[in-house]
């Protein structure tokens, strides 16, 4: 905020009656930095909210000034569509030195007065206010080095370092913004932070149907070698998504079904390929690779359980997704999963292969229980926007700037 200062003059007959000094307030506009690094498919769901994000924002500020910072992989991938947002390349690889050192450069070379980093790599020497969005503490609840493709001892540096550049942000940071309030309250049990720097902004799912749900259409499973009824996976093959698990009991299932897992082939899905290689139970798994979103609309159309077995989540925003195609959901109980969900899911305890078995079968079998989690997913999805988030998300900004 700042005062203009404003003299009204009252001439009289025989001059000057009077001299009135107002001073009236006016708004500051921002000028704010979005590190969008991650926007788009290239950084998977975290790409998603950034994208989802900036998408809003741009209909729902016209105000401020927006400086979204890209990287040349990203950087088609996001074209203004109004004015005041501007996009300036920042190719900076991710949770390296480089970005460090040359972000905060770059912020201050913006002038901005305020900046979104929307993951946990914040440049420890920011010159400015930010605000953080923390997704999840998965490294700190699920450390293990079979997340990584280092060595023990880069691991462990990699893992120091985590906690070093985390603890240093999430003290600077004047808001920390979270996907779910289990993670809010890991943050505060975790950093010692106070509850009320926290803010909540759900995220919301694409491509939601709501109730006016679209003939399955078949055209796609041919390719992929579906040929029998499926349970449905999408998401990345990180340990802690638990897909070994999954894998683990699908024979004990006893179903005559296959096991669709979506997810872009990386080193992990790549090692899960090998060491199933050869085996009886790797004719019934069906690994799709990246696909676009009118194939994945059709796999979820088409399935008929989505398995959601993680051990640890930040939001899980693919279970939403599998709701708001009609598609009855079975997931873990651990972490945010029955926050997100509520009652339109079937949950087990993901270290419990029997629990889990019997959960998936039951929901499987039941006609009726798969018709009532059906229409339950599709009141739940309802209550998840991602206009409510950019909502939200604009008023920290604005909040944050007053202080």
């Amino acid at each position: 905020m700042s005062d203009l200062d404003v003299s009204v003059r009252v001439e009289g007959p025989r001059g000057p009656l009077f001299t009135c000094r107002r001073f009236f307030a006016i708004i500051k506009n921002m000028k704010i930095g979005i590190d969008a690094r991650f926007f788009g498919p290239v950084g998977k769901g975290l790409g998603r909210y950034v994208e989802r994000l900036v998408e809003n924002l741009e209909k729902l500020d016209s105000q401020n000034e927006y400086i979204i910072f890209l990287r040349k992989e990203n950087w088609d991938y996001y074209t203004p569509k109004v004015s005041n947002f501007k996009k300036v390349l920042a190719d900076y690889p991710w949770y390296s030195l480089k970005e460090q050192i040359m972000m905060p450069w770059r912020i201050w070379r913006e002038k901005l007065d305020l900046v979104h980093f929307p993951h946990f790599n914040i440049p420890v020497f920011c010159p400015v206010k930010f605000v953080a969005t923390i997704h999840d503490l998965i490294l700190l609840q699920f450390p293990t080095p079979r997340a990584t493709t280092l060595g023990p001892l880069l691991y462990k540096l990699k893992y120091l370092a985590y906690r070093i550049v985390i603890g240093l942000g999430l003290r600077r940071a004047k808001k920390i913004i979270t996907v779910s309030d289990c993670t809010k309250k890991e943050l505060v049990k975790f950093f010692k932070i106070n509850p009320e720097k926290v803010e909540v902004t759900y995220e919301a799912c694409d491509g939601v149907e709501y109730g006016q749900l679209k003939m399955p259409e078949k055209k796609h499973l041919a390719k992929f070698g579906i040929t029998k009824p499926y349970l449905l996976y999408v998401g990345n093959a990180y340990p802690h998504k638990n897909l070994e698990g999954l894998i683990k009991i699908f024979p004990r299932l006893n179903l005559d079904c296959q096991l669709v897992l979506v997810g872009r082939e990386d080193y992990f899905y790549k090692r899960m390929k090998r060491e199933l290689w050869g085996t009886e139970i790797y004719k019934n798994i069906i690994f799709t690779d990246f696909v676009s979103e009118a194939v994945l609309a059709d796999l979820y159309r088409n399935a008929r359980v989505y398995v959601f077995p993680s051990f640890v989540e930040g939001f899980g925003l693919p279970g939403l997704e599998a709701m708001s195609y009609g598609l009855p959901l079975v997931a873990s109980n651990s972490s945010c999963l029955p926050e997100i969900y509520g009652d339109a899911a079937v949950y087990f305890d993901p270290k419990d292969e029997q629990e889990m078995i019997e959960k998936i079968k039951f929901v499987w079998n039941d006609q009726t229980t798969r018709q009532n989690l059906m229409k339950l997913g599709l009141e739940q999805v309802k209550k998840y926007s991602w206009q409510n988030l950019a909502e939200k998300t604009l008023q920290i900004y604005k909040n944050v700037e007053k202080k």
